[in-house]
């Protein structure tokens, strides 16, 4: 048995029992994944996988105990390959984000050009999804450190600490009527169509709540996954804007007014997630202390050991 026999069946898993895109994803050929994973299946004596002639259809009840055990192995090899190269090369490395849009356009620039100061050496890359897509990321070791405000508290497999609460608010053209209103309600919301973020974005489930509750029905009109497309159509005149309050940078946006709506809607959360049991290099815990500076290094340590 040895480590490339289960990271072959690690990425036969990953790309859904499907041999030929697991070669490729691994730059070896089928026929040679086939073989180790024979030979895997012959040490252990018990057959990881149904097969169906010569396709592979499902994992065995012993297969899928090998395989949560494989993936255990391949994650603590990867730890001890960190670790060496924590002590080797303390200052350079990779660290690679995975965020929504409104935090990469809005909250991570300061944060982002801090650590490129301290860390001139470290190669930091940005991934952009939804949260569905960068928790898979993070999971799945495409990416380190996962931020976003909806979905990450849901996975299994991530520890997730609170950041910071925010609000959201409603952008309006300069002479729009809700402007003389003395009181922003959502009943003077619902008189006009309204612009606002797709389902899994941004807080939108406290958007969607807040009407709830009142029994109200909102016109929705379009929805975005970013705030800057959303303040575009609003200075279209196509609606009102309902935006993360961070989006909202009166010298940047001129053509538009800000209402607060912090009273309207409940806050919401923005998060950030990092795999159990990971191995996390020092420049790791200093970009997060970066982003949030109450999450320090002793801060995180515990909610690992207490996630493990």
């Amino acid at each position: 048995m040895n480590l490339q026999q289960l990271r072959y069946l690690n990425e036969i898993v990953r790309r859904n029992l499907n041999i030929s895109e697991a070669a490729a994803a691994l730059y070896t050929s089928q026929p040679g994944v086939s073989k180790q994973v024979k030979l895997l299946e012959e040490e252990l004596g018990i057959e990881i996988f149904v097969r169906h002639g010569k396709r592979i259809v499902a994992l065995t009840e012993a297969g899928a105990t090998v395989y949560t055990i494989a993936q255990r192995i391949l994650h603590e090899s990867d730890n001890l390959k960190l670790v060496g190269q924590e002590f080797q090369e303390q200052d350079s490395g990779t660290l690679i984000l995975a965020t929504t849009h409104t935090q990469a356009r809005y909250i991570l620039p300061p944060v982002v050009q801090q650590f490129i100061q301290r860390y001139p050496k470290v190669k930091l890359g940005l991934h952009q999804g939804n949260p569905t897509q960068i928790a898979a990321q993070v999971l799945n070791r495409e990416a380190d450190i996962a931020i976003a405000t909806e979905s990450l508290d849901q996975y299994e497999g991530l520890i997730t600490l609170p950041c910071f609460d925010w609000h959201h608010c409603v952008v309006v053209p300069p002479k729009h009527p809700l402007l003389n209103e003395k009181k922003l309600t959502l009943s003077n919301l619902a008189r006009y169509p309204i612009v606002t973020y797709d389902t899994a974005f941004s807080g939108r489930s406290k958007i969607d709540a807040a009407f709830a509750q009142a029994q109200i029905e909102p016109n929705i009109a379009l929805t975005a996954i970013d705030a800057d497309v959303i303040k575009t159509y609003v200075e279209l005149g196509l609606g009102v804007g309902i935006v993360a309050q961070m989006a909202f940078i009166p010298e940047r946006d001129r053509h538009l007014k800000m209402l607060d709506a912090q009273h309207l809607f409940k806050p919401s959360t923005t998060r950030l997630a990092v795999r159990k049991n990971e191995y996390l290099r020092g420049y790791t815990y200093d970009f997060i202390e970066l982003f949030a500076p109450h999450l320090t290094r002793k801060v995180v340590d515990k909610a690992m050991q207490k996630g493990s």
